[in-house]
């Protein structure tokens, strides 16, 4: 199937939604790689198909860098899930998410912030490249 806006639209909506079933049973406060480990098996649960800690490889002049930079979720090799479990979200791990994007030419983002009270409202935030913008008019 060849992945469309609505259908990357509809992923993004079933990964927010795991990500809150794990807020809902751990509440804010854990540290990063607590959630990460528990949004795996929540993904795992919903059949939803995805690298966790994925390398990031990096070409410069025509070099393979060996950066061990990773991701920590890309799913259905469409939208990379990065997630903190910080107080507020700094612009720094903002350009982290768009230059993972444009490195693995995927179409979308979501930044998770567990460390709120609210996922849906104050937890997440979205990110589209050019790669989104394509995909329809094709």
């Amino acid at each position: 199937m060849v992945p469309t806006q609505k259908s990357i639209d509809k992923l993004s909506y079933q990964i927010i939604g795991a990500a809150i079933e794990v807020h809902k049973h751990l509440g804010p406060g854990l540290l990063e790689s607590v959630y990460h480990k528990c949004l795996a098996i929540e993904l795992e649960s919903r059949e939803i198909k995805f690298n966790s800690e994925l390398i990031i490889p990096i070409e410069y002049k025509g070099h393979i860098v060996d950066t061990q930079l990773r991701c920590d979720f890309l799913v259905e090799n469409l939208i990379v899930v990065e997630i903190k479990s910080v107080s507020e979200i700094p612009p720094i791990h903002q350009a982290q998410i768009i230059n993972y994007l444009n490195l693995l030419k995927a179409p979308k983002g979501i930044l998770i912030n567990f460390n709120v009270v609210n996922i849906f409202h104050h937890g997440q935030k979205t990110f589209i490249n050019k790669y989104y913008e394509l995909l329809d008019s094709e």
